[in-house]
């Protein structure tokens, strides 16, 4: 893929629009991009189950058992 610095943005969004969907979840790039987006969504899903499984195994709130509170 060309270097995003060389292409007007109208470009830029027409090649990522071609993508196939699968193809944005493959790589861990950094930016405002699809990937990047996808991956902050996983991981923030991951980070609230953690979150509940505490809260539901210990009876305490996150930040109680980690003595913020």
């Amino acid at each position: 893929m060309a270097n995003m610095e060389n292409q007007n943005p109208n470009e830029h969004y027409d090649i990522q629009s071609e993508r196939k969907y699968g193809e944005f979840a493959t790589k861990f790039q950094f930016g405002s991009n699809p990937s990047a987006e996808i991956w902050n969504g996983r991981l923030a899903m991951l980070g609230f189950l953690g979150a509940l499984v505490v809260e539901l195994s210990t009876g305490q709130g996150f930040f109680h058992w980690l003595g913020l509170a």
